[in-house]
């Protein structure tokens, strides 16, 4: 066999050898796997595993994206190119995580072609890419039961939920009931529920029905909800409870919701100090009676172990945010207007552990309560914390409602003084309660046709009534659970969402703790870890410090210079005011040489603010050049440090090498 041949056959047993090679390593590669995403954004999180293992029936996931079309697309169409990478890892993931019990298939709907017949009829969204392509991005989910999930459309606004939706989806596609919701509240939070003729006639009268609270809307979409009136007997045929600024309501309803929670109904109270949301009536307003924006379920939140003083807030200097009071006003810090950090949430929760920001509205503060009369052998009451300020937060009070029709931000902060401990925004009390009706209510009920014609001599054109005495649980006999907030503003669409072209997008956490707490206490946690991972906001510490320190330094200046330009404003109108008619020719020229003057004076004022305001966002921009900087020279840096290491250690081995052959 000459050379020529022994070469050839060598370089194809090298060429077969290195395809075996890549094959078999890229099968075992599979299993193989390095998430190098700061918040692991590639690996499951431990409620997606627990849902996973809890499948008991094969399940198909058909991931459509029309990639093709997007090709074709515009630039905000090829944008999904990488979302659309990051969810097909994801489910990658999910099915490997299932062990089997996963289908997935992705699909490329082409024109006119079976699949997107069936994504139109999966209802997945469309979108018009040329006169033949169309483009698609959605999930559905099927069962061998046929139930099917959907997810019409990835919207780029819930990426960073992409997790707790997909698995929310395959939760709920194999469980078979949906949790019933029942919302009982003075507020309108339900909207206008009402539909054909009625409707059309407030369309008529120029009247638009009142839209739902953003976050009923979340729960529609999850949970079968109702709304419970405010006069309600009896609470029934309702698995989660959430009583929502429950503001004069009667007797009766209090001992529904008491009876309720002891027969083991879990619930959660948001109550309020003073609710902005509820705004008073003008009629009340000119009458001179001071309006009540409060609510309090004291009476039964007393025998729940906590209690909310009235016109009593919550505040923290650490936590404070700016706001505008009026609208062409500049913004201040307002006491009571918190931003909860992750410090302020109790880790040991799962409600709260994997929060990053709520924003809460002049909240109240929620004490505990211990009665002198409890015997030892009665039933504790557990109460875990859920929200809390930092340790300098502290409680303020008002002396009437007027003072926050119109909040002073100045003269609220003069009232605050810093605490040493904690204040409590939220509990979550669990025990075996007590009732706070033991001798149960009377009720006026209308008197029946068979009662004596000698007790009543009323006239058959008025409506008999008598009162009747009802009775319940005295003590409930398993463990209850109730969690309670004090501000109700922190669920509102005022606080907790921002509206933008593409509907309403949430701002921190605040829809994310209600939807933990429910989570939690229909006894889904698994779904709790997963949906308070979306929010990957970082606090940029270091740039608020330099910017608190910027402000700091500029406050006095900007401050002094504020009251120079108004006294000049004031001066100006003054000497226009006081030309009297007629006067103009006698005094004109030194009025109008005192009004250039002052016009002069201002426009210097003005330009020193300018300038003051200026250095403070320069000295802001330099720090993120800084930081910039750093960020673009620490790859190449690290590169150097490890060559030069590398070199400075060949450099030692040869020398040590030389030195032994030389010995030798």
């Amino acid at each position: 066999m000459n050379s020529t041949i022994r070469l050839i056959i060598v370089v194809i047993l090298v060429l077969v050898i290195t395809f075996c090679a890549i094959s078999i390593c890229q099968n075992i590669g599979k299993s193989l796997k390095v998430d190098a995403t700061e918040q692991n954004l590639y690996t499951l999180s431990d409620g997606t595993k627990a849902i996973l293992a809890k499948l008991n029936q094969p399940v198909k996931v058909k991931l459509y994206y029309a990639k093709t079309a997007a090709l074709k697309g515009s630039d905000q169409i090829q944008y999904f190119n990488n979302y659309y990478q990051f969810v097909k890892a994801l489910l990658e993931e999910y099915a490997s995580e299932a062990k089997g019990m996963i289908d997935l298939r992705i699909i490329d709907p082409r024109p006119f072609s079976e699949d997107e017949v069936q994504a139109l009829r999966y209802g997945l969204k469309r979108f018009p890419i040329t006169e033949e392509e169309s483009f698609f991005f959605g999930l559905v989910v099927q069962t061998q039961f046929g139930v099917e999930k959907v997810i019409p459309l990835f919207s780029p606004d819930r990426q960073s939920f992409v997790e707790y939706d997909i698995s929310y989806l395959i939760d709920t596609a194999i469980t078979r009931q949906k949790t019933k919701i029942g919302i009982l509240s003075s507020l309108p939070v339900m909207g206008s529920d009402v539909s054909g003729y009625m409707a059309q006639m407030m369309r008529m009268q120029g009247q638009r029905p009142i839209p739902a609270w953003t976050i009923v809307e979340q729960l529609r979409r999850q949970y079968e909800v109702k709304s419970i009136a405010t006069d309600v007997d009896e609470i029934k045929d309702v698995d989660i409870l959430l009583v929502i600024h429950p503001k004069d309501i009667p007797e009766k309803t209090l001992f529904a919701i008491d009876q309720f929670v002891l027969k083991g109904g879990r619930t959660i109270v948001c109550v309020d100090p003073h609710c902005f949301v509820d705004t008073p009536d003008q009629m009340a307003m000119q009458s001179g009676i001071p309006p009540s924006q409060s609510s309090d379920l004291n009476s039964l939140l007393h025998n729940w172990g906590v209690e909310m003083p009235p016109r009593t807030f919550a505040g923290d200097r650490n936590l404070a945010l700016k706001a505008s009071i009026m609208e062409n006003q500049r913004p201040q810090t307002l006491i009571g207007f918190l931003s909860l950090t992750p410090q302020c949430f109790n880790p040991d929760s799962v409600i709260t552990s994997d929060l990053n920001q709520i924003r809460m509205l002049f909240p109240g503060i929620l004490k505990e309560v211990n009665d002198a009369d409890k015997k030892e052998s009665d039933i504790k009451i557990d109460r875990r914390p859920l929200l809390l300020t930092t340790s300098r937060g502290n409680s303020w009070t008002v002396s009437s409602p007027y003072e926050l029709l119109m909040p002073n931000p100045s003269q609220l902060m003069s009232k605050f003084i810093d605490g040493t401990e904690p204040v409590t925004m939220g509990y979550l009390l669990s025990g075996k309660f007590k009732s706070s009706f033991p001798e149960g209510i009377e009720i006026e009920v209308e008197a029946s046709e068979e009662e004596p014609s000698g007790e009543s001599k009323e006239s058959n054109e008025e409506k008999k009534t008598i009162k009747k005495k009802v009775t319940g649980i005295k003590e409930a006999t398993e463990d209850c659970t109730v969690v309670v907030f004090s501000d109700v503003d922190f669920i509102s669409d005022m606080v907790a969402y921002q509206r933008t072209f593409i509907g309403a997008i949430a701002i921190g956490d605040n829809g994310a703790l209600m939807l933990n707490t429910i989570d939690e206490l229909r006894g889904s946690s698994d779904l709790i870890s997963i949906r308070s991972r979306g929010n990957f906001g970082r606090p940029f510490i270091v740039v608020d410090n330099i910017e608190k320190q910027a402000e700091r330094e500029t406050a006095t200046e900007e401050a002094r210079i504020n009251a120079e330009i108004v006294g000049f404003q004031n001066e100006l109108n003054n000497i226009i005011s006081n030309a009297k008619e007629g006067e103009e020719e006698i005094i004109g020229s030194s009025i109008l040489q005192n009004k250039k003057d002052l016009e002069i004076k201002l426009h210097e004022a003005q330009r020193k603010l300018r300038n003051v305001k200026m250095k403070k966002r320069e000295r802001i921009e330099s720090l993120g050049n800084v930081l910039r900087n750093f960020n673009m020279l620490m790859t190449p840096a690290i590169i150097l440090v490890i060559a030069i290491v590398l070199g400075v250690r060949r450099s030692i081995r040869k020398r040590h090498y030389i030195s032994h052959a030389s010995d030798a």
